[in-house]
């Protein structure tokens, strides 16, 4: 048994579409139809992959490795402190950061969040998942409507990369500051502070551990930097020519993007 873990935006899916392509589905049931287990491995929290589990994957490692399924059982469940949330946000505001919080079942943002991505240029998965979510209205409330509900993760956008220095100082030890790639025109950095306590890596090995299959037989396909800990612990891993250049460097393969059947013919390459 072999067990396959696919990021969405800008792998599974176009960034911040839900629908992928039906070669991709194709290449999904097949490979379940030889017993090999497929799961969804996202920086998304549980609320914004739902619209995905109609087709059928074997669970997921959501938030960023925060909250882990294997099936219907819920493996690892791992949220902020609120007194860290609360710390984090009031840092980040006062230095100009834009910023979403993602609880388990929903996703509260900055109200002038959309302002400011309309007159970025920058462009990536992440960037173009917000902006869609933004347009389309896909479940992201207000920050003002934010009841206590616990949160996994914080999303964060900003113009400069200076912008996040106090936060840095005062949280690095504990989170992660994952932030992407953008164009070297763009004027927005953006990325996601991640509890340093778990990541999608360690999400995979839980998984793995759990079904007592080796990590060797175990695959990732990913397109961007929050991506980087699964493409280091799985056996084999993938990343889509979208994909981030650092990212491509340590893969083990690279394939065409997501909107050229990109996932598809990983699958076939690797004989899945």
């Amino acid at each position: 048994m072999k067990l396959i873990f696919l990021d969405i935006d800008g792998t599974l899916t176009e960034p911040g579409r839900n629908i992928p392509p039906e070669s991709a589905l194709e290449a999904i049931r097949r490979t379940q139809e030889k017993g090999n287990l497929v799961f969804l491995c996202t920086g998304r929290n549980k609320a914004m992959l739902e619209p995905l589990l109609v087709y059928g994957f074997d669970g997921m490692v959501a938030s960023a490795g925060g909250y882990v399924t294997l099936k219907d059982e819920v493996i690892y469940d791992h949220p902020m402190p609120q007194e860290e949330l609360n710390g984090a946000l009031e840092v980040l505001h006062r230095n100009g950061v834009f910023c979403t919080i993602e609880g388990k079942d929903a996703t509260f943002g900055d109200e002038d969040l959309g302002a400011f991505l309309e007159k970025s240029d920058g462009v990536n998965s992440e960037i173009e998942r917000w902006r869609r979510a933004l347009s389309e209205d896909l479940h992201i409330r207000p920050m003002k409507e934010y009841d206590g509900e616990p949160i996994y993760k914080i999303v964060i956008m900003c113009e400069r990369r200076d912008q996040l220095k106090e936060a840095e100082e005062r949280y690095g030890d504990r989170y992660d500051f994952v932030i992407q790639e953008v164009a070297a025109h763009g004027n927005c950095a953006n990325g996601e502070l991640i509890n340093r306590a778990f990541d999608k890596g360690r999400g995979i090995r839980m998984i793995a551990e759990k079904l007592n299959v080796p990590i060797k037989d175990t695959y990732g396909f990913g397109d961007s930097m929050n991506d980087l800990t699964m493409i280091e612990t799985v056996g084999t891993s993938v990343c889509m020519a979208n994909g981030a250049e650092a990212l491509k460097k340590i893969s083990d393969l690279v394939v065409p993007s997501v909107t050229e059947n990109g996932l598809a013919e990983g699958f076939r390459k690797l004989g899945l």
